[in-house]
């Protein structure tokens, strides 16, 4: 039996379980009824409290297949429940026009992940868990066992009937009557900020509840869209982008050029036609010369430090390339090996994100709002010091990437003083008819200037970013420290 007679007396597995026989979708394999216990287990971890059936039906038709799926009802139980007979036609049309939407149809082509999809369904069921306003009688801690839910249908009906469904009519009830508005979410659903996410790989955010609090939050800010539309016109330029490699003697990878160091396999042919004598003087010189191969270069000793401004001067288009260029120029980074660290300010500068390698915090600088007016002094005082600190306890050089409006008036003595524990740079966005007009502009190893009339035209807004971008690497190459290749020595002639 899928669910043993120990487990049909726990009110958390019947409960749940039992549901499904309000359930109108039946999924081809039972680990698709394992990712719905996992998302019915993290929708009450975020405070969303919805019976299981609800969350399988509407995850899977975003989540899966449709050659996977079967819609239609399970069991008729309308005779158990007798309020539950004018609910359940209302609850079937509902599934299907969501599974005829044409975001559903776009998000089943994208794989979407677990936790995206639990953001999913938070951003379109939420407001029916907060008309219940009441939490289930049971717990989501159903195992996930695919054993368990394998052949359940059988058993469907007594489970159902083990526990009162006051919960599950309730929460139908709501959602007859919030009908429009949960097709209407359905349908406006943003998917770009999804597509992004899935450009920039399955890595690319942090995991766990925090994460999908971030999105949640992204995707219910207006001018989040506006970020990831012109992070989506950057990401293929910057998606090209390769670690650079050097050259080494292991017998892995292609040839990548000539040394002095390897093994008889890699010897250079043409130093078998030295004579015997000088070819054994070459040899006790170290002047054979070897084919190479490539390696990965040492791991980086640089510290890339995204510094955006979030103050009121940046809203609007100055905030969507701001926070669009952080992504692009984050992502580029990263994958030439570097690491990035990136931190908003105002009147004051907010906690650091240090995302791990390959990992990029795309939700929190889509949804992140500043709302602390503006003190320049103050937040550079504190990066000074806080660049102090980390140059005593970490080798690794920092450089700075500041972003920010034209009128960042910032004592020259800081910025200097800054400039003395870290390389930096700066991208200053103009507003309209505004002059970039700041004292400590020579203190700084390079700065790039967007007017406004750059960021009202598409094309010259993406070409900016693009510059900056390709720029940022191009001083990261300049702050390198140089690579421990193996480079042949001089011979004695040379010498």
């Amino acid at each position: 039996m899928p669910v043993s007679a120990a487990q049909a007396r726990d009110p958390a597995i019947v409960g749940a379980l039992g549901g499904l026989a309000l359930s109108t979708v039946r999924a081809a394999s039972p680990m698709l009824v394992v990712r719905a216990l996992r998302w019915h287990r993290d929708l009450e971890r975020l405070g969303v409290h919805l019976p299981l059936f609800l969350v399988h039906d509407v995850g899977l038709l975003y989540a899966a297949p449709k050659e996977q799926l079967t819609l239609g009802p399970r069991h008729p139980i309308d005779a158990k429940v007798p309020q539950l007979g004018p609910l359940m036609p209302t609850y079937t049309s509902i599934v299907n026009e969501i599974g005829q939407s044409e975001a559903s149809q776009r998000a089943r082509s994208m794989r979407l992940g677990d936790e995206l999809i639990v953001v999913v369904l938070a951003r379109v069921l939420g407001s029916i868990a907060l008309r219940v306003g009441r939490k289930p009688p049971y717990s989501a801690t159903v195992p996930l066992d695919p054993e368990m839910v394998r052949d359940l249908d059988a058993q469907l009906p007594s489970l159902f009937a083990s526990v009162a469904r006051t919960f599950e009519t309730a929460t139908l009830e709501a959602l007859a009557r919030a009908r429009l508005h949960v097709l209407t979410m359905a349908d406006a659903l943003d998917l770009d900020t999804l597509r992004l996410l899935g450009m920039l790989g399955p890595e690319s955010t942090t995991a766990g509840a925090l994460a999908q609090v971030d999105l949640l939050a992204a995707m219910s800010t207006p001018s989040a869209n506006d970020i990831v539309h012109f992070s989506l016109e950057l990401l293929p330029s910057v998606l090209e982008t390769r670690r650079t490699q050097s050259t080494g003697t292991q017998a892995v990878h292609g040839y990548a050029g000539i040394g002095s160091k390897g093994s008889i396999d890699s010897l250079v042919l043409t130093e078998l036609a030295w004579e015997p004598e000088e070819f054994s003087r070459r040899m006790l010189e170290n002047e054979i010369l070897y084919f190479t191969r490539e390696q990965a270069s040492e791991d980086a000793r640089r510290l890339h430090y995204l510094l955006i401004d979030a103050s009121a001067s940046m809203r609007g288009d100055r905030q969507v390339f701001a926070r669009g260029l952080a992504i692009a120029m984050g992502k580029k980074l990263q994958l030439a090996g570097e690491e990035v660290w990136m931190r908003f300010f105002d009147s004051r500068l907010y906690d650091v994100q240090r995302p791990r390698p390959g990992q990029l915090p795309v939700a929190y600088l889509l949804g992140f709002k500043g709302e602390r007016g503006r003190n320049p002094a103050r937040v550079f005082a504190q990066l000074a010091t806080e660049m102090a600190l980390l140059r005593a306890r970490d080798q690794r050089d920092p450089v700075i990437h500041l972003i920010t409006h034209a009128a960042l008036h910032v004592p020259r003595a800081l910025v200097a003083e800054i400039g003395q524990q870290a390389h930096l740079s700066g991208v200053f966005i103009l507003p309209s008819g505004g002059v970039l007009d700041l004292d400590y502009l020579d203190l700084l190893e390079g700065h790039t200037v967007v007017d406004h009339a750059t960021l009202q035209q598409k094309t010259a807004r993406a070409a900016a970013a693009t510059k900056i971008v390709d720029e940022a690497a191009r001083l990261n190459e300049r702050v390198s420290i140089p690579p421990t290749s193996e480079r042949p020595p001089k011979s004695r002639r040379e010498r």
